[in-house]
């Protein structure tokens, strides 16, 4: 039976033959099985109801605007149909008196798929919709959202990419385009809310929306709010430094209420009132500077209904408790009663402006730093209220629900970083995410059932263009996510902005340059991070950046000349830029090894350090002002060199260097120790035991060398029966005590501060049991700035010969990277010795 047939018994019948939007409706070639949607001969027509909500008409006339981009000729938008030929898109929501509702009437549509549903759309061909009209697409929402994404659905698979104005990517030109015949959804989201916090935004962001917008505006919320519907997210932390969403441009409130984005306030700005707008509030009405509220509480009261008030109509998640005023602590120790009373009075306050209970407004309390130890220490809110988890600001989940107890009602979420503004310094300039531990992580917490928000700080929002993107995505559907196929997805995104054909290469390059931007941050790096004396490793990691930093220069001549702004930004921008710093920094280890022995070729890399020094700032130059015809002013500002403190100036600072002058002048993997020790990567193992229930994965390109080999499901706790372990085979030459050095991922105590365990053991002996990340002890700093946990083991080796070492986890969210046992010889690198050679 053909398809033809199938879809016309599926329309009688009611059924839903449903293929994943993910798969491509559109094409360019014409068949008996698509609609035409675009020819030379004919044009489109797009066909809406006269009382559509404003938000979507928003969104339909972007889209209108992306069928001239795609094709050359913009659709006609009409509020009623007559007998026509041309080719037609019906676009509308479910009860809201639109034609879809009379196509579900006639059962042209199934509106059963729709119905109750959350912000889930359809795509699909109808045949005779209205007399005179054979054929038509039908995009229909269970809500407005729902609507809205359907419409940006049909936009990014016509060719325009979520990121055609926040990255310049083009739109190819297209003559002919076709819808392929069937009914498309990708269903509700796994995540209610789902955004991004623009946060610590200067000098970037705001100076480059100043010069563009002239402030952060209702003009800027407006791209920025687009950008978020077509990622499919709904929801946004507004930038507060110095800024007051609502006070700043009135017009900033409706336009997001209007688009359909639900505003939040950050884990500091409680009562949809921004930090900024307390300092106007207190100024203008000479009131003291108390943000206290055993000393304040009326005028806090106040100031909280008026941003109730203000808010009202709006549709918004509310921030509840309270933090110290500018991000701070509210005070010494843990005031629970205070914080509780706080929470019951906020909600008095909300039920009085809204005149409904409490509980009809959504809200959230933010478990940010310190207030996380209030809810350790027994602190409750009420039932509705969703519990907003937090990592460690660098990527690390910091805790996640006890799934053995009663889970709490209202729900979790998590608020994430790509972003972070603190100690041990800055991470602000560019994108330091690898997807893999992105997805490890957030597939931890959703896996922990944390799917009510998820929220990332994205800082300046450039140049996290491609973790947003799936950050976003997973937040959508985090099953469709594993393991394997993550550079999969890579490659798609890469396909979307660049075009099949180099789309392997630049996903492979992306890959490698947030791989190596994670191994140490940017600003963090400096020229005593890796060893110029053990391993070569300073030389290999240069190398390493070096070759992609060609790869990527190599490429920009293949790429054609429309796609150069775009592969500027996202591809090229951020590995010159970070292999120059490499460059810098291995020329001032060296400058500084050479110049103590008054060696003259120390004033050759003394030289190679201004010369890096001064190509960072041509680049950010090229960034700021040619890149798009100078679009980007200002977005490269942010400073990454000179760091000693995170709270250090604004301007780059040369290192300092020293002239010297003539006058002053396959097999089985048995590892084989040698010069004095063992180093295994953690894929490398002679076998692993798994269970029923559990199984060991390893996660490519994760970490710092190689790859990660964790447990999954991440929510499954091995029982006591169960051996879940990893065997190494390796062969010492010498005998004694040794030190086991296990290179784990900073996987934080998520786990209620109980800590993750493991056992290891040499040869079935007793096994050593560790808890590796239990209790701080001032380690928090380092492991965060060196994204790595290194476990350590005494263990006795009688003999030489080949021994097996046992690694056996008792918790899930264990990663392991790298195995090093020190016979007595190990040196200190950032990286770990390489890998020892196999026997053979």
């Amino acid at each position: 039976m053909n398809q033809i047939k199938i879809f016309f018994l599926v329309m009688v019948f009611g059924c839903c033959l449903q293929l994943n939007a993910t798969e491509p409706f559109i094409s360019t070639e014409k068949n008996a099985e698509t609609i035409v949607l675009k020819e030379k001969s004919v044009s489109l027509s797009i066909l809406i109801s006269s009382g559509i909500d404003t938000g979507i008409l928003k969104a339909v006339k972007n889209l209108q605007s992306d069928f001239q981009k795609v094709t050359g000729t913009q659709p006609i938008i009409l509020n009623q149909i007559s007998e026509m030929n041309s080719p037609l898109i019906i676009i509308g929501t479910v009860g809201t008196k639109s034609v879809v509702d009379d196509l579900i009437r006639q059962k042209k549509i199934d509106g059963k798929s729709l119905t109750g549903k959350n912000e889930k759309y359809i795509i699909q061909n109808v045949s005779h919709p209205f007399p005179g009209v054979s054929e038509a697409i039908v995009i229909a929402g269970s809500d407005k959202r729902g609507t809205i994404y359907g419409i940006y659905e049909m936009s990014q698979q016509i060719g325009v990419s979520p990121w055609y104005y926040w990255a310049d990517v083009p739109v190819e030109k297209k003559e002919n385009v076709y819808f392929k015949k069937g009914m498309y959804t990708d269903g509700e989201p796994a995540v209610e809310y789902r955004g991004i916090f623009l946060n610590d935004e200067e000098p970037s962001l705001g100076g480059w929306a100043r010069a563009t917008f002239g402030g952060i505006n209702s003009k800027f919320y407006e791209k920025v709010f687009e950008l978020i519907l077509r990622l499919k997210g709904n929801y946004i932390w507004p930038a507060m430094w110095g800024k007051a969403f609502y006070d700043d441009d009135p017009l900033n409130g409706p336009l997001a209420d209007e688009m359909g984005i639900v505003m939040g306030t950050s884990h500091h700005e409680p009562m949809a009132q921004a930090q900024t707008d307390w300092h106007r509030y207190i100024k203008k009405n000479n009131l003291p500077n108390v943000w206290d509220y055993s000393k304040n509480e009326k005028v806090l009261q106040e100031f909280w209904k008026l941003g109730l008030e203000r808010s009202k109509n709006w549709e918004k998640l509310v921030t509840v408790g309270m933090r110290g005023d500018g991000d701070e602590a509210m005070g010494e120790g843990t005031n629970i009663s205070l914080l509780e009373k706080i929470v019951k009075d906020q909600r008095r306050i909300i039920a009085e402006v809204t005149g409904k209970k409490a509980e009809k407004t959504p809200q959230v309390w933010a478990l940010y730093k310190e207030v996380q130890e209030y809810y350790d220490k027994g602190m409750r809110v009420p039932d509705d209220v969703i519990l907003l988890f937090c990592d460690d600001n660098w990527g690390n989940v910091r805790k996640l629900p006890d799934l053995s107890k009663p889970l709490h009602k209202g729900g979790y979420g998590m608020y994430y970083h790509f972003d972070y503004v603190g100690g041990p310094r800055n991470s602000k300039w560019i994108n330091i995410s690898p997807i893999q531990r992105v997805w490890e992580q957030m597939n931890l917490s959703y896996e922990h059932k944390v799917d009510k928000v998820w929220v990332v700080n994205v800082g300046d929002l450039k140049p996290m263009e491609f973790p947003i993107s799936f950050f976003l995505e997973m937040a959508w559907n985090p099953k469709q996510f594993n393991s394997k196929n993550l550079l999969e997805y890579t490659e798609k995104w890469s396909a979307q902005q660049f075009g099949e054909k180099h789309a392997k290469e630049i996903a492979g390059m992306i890959n490698l340059y947030a791989k190596y931007n994670r191994r140490v941050t940017p600003e963090t790096l400096d020229s005593k991070t890796y060893s110029l004396e053990n391993y070569h490793e300073f030389e290999t990691v240069l190398n390493d950046y070096r070759a992609l930093a060609v790869d990527g220069l190599r490429l920009k001549e293949q790429i054609p000349a429309e796609y150069q702004d775009a592969y500027y930004q996202l591809v090229l921008y951020p590995i010159d830029a970070c292999s120059n710093l490499y460059e810098m920094y291995y020329a001032v280890a060296k400058n500084r090894e050479l110049a103590a022995r008054y060696d003259l070729k120390a004033n050759y890399f003394a030289d190679k350090v201004k010369e890096c020094f001064e190509r960072n700032a041509y680049l950010d130059h090229k960034y700021n002002n040619e890149i798009a015809g100078g679009k980007w002013k200002h977005m490269m500002d942010q400073m990454r060199i000179g760091y000693k403190t995170w709270a250090d100036g604004k301007e780059n600072i040369m290192p300092e260097v020293t002239y010297v002058y003539d006058d002053s002048a396959s097999k089985e993997k048995i590892f084989q120790e040698k010069n004095g020790y063992i180093s295994i990567e953690a894929e490398n193992f002679a076998r692993t035991s798994h269970s029923d229930r559990i199984h060991w994965e390893v996660i490519p390109d994760f970490g710092k060398t190689k790859s990660g080999v964790t447990t999954f499901p991440q929510n499954a706790y091995p029982k006591a029966d169960e051996n879940i372990y990893l065997e190494y085979d390796m062969n010492f030459e010498s005998k004694g005590e040794f030190e086991v050095q296990l290179l784990l991922a900073p996987t934080l105590n998520f786990n209620h501060n109980k800590g993750l365990r493991y056992e290891i053991s040499f040869d079935g002996g007793t096994p050593q049991i560790v808890n590796f990340n239990g209790h701080y002890r001032g380690e928090l700093g380092r492991w965060q700035s060196e994204h790595i946990i290194k476990s350590a083991t005494k263990h006795q080796i009688l003999q030489p010969g080949k021994h097996t070492l046992r690694f056996r986890v008792l918790e899930p969210g264990i990663v392991l990277e790298k195995i090093l046992i020190d016979t007595g010889g190990l040196q200190p690198s950032y990286l770990g010795a390489p890998e020892s050679e196999i026997l053979h």
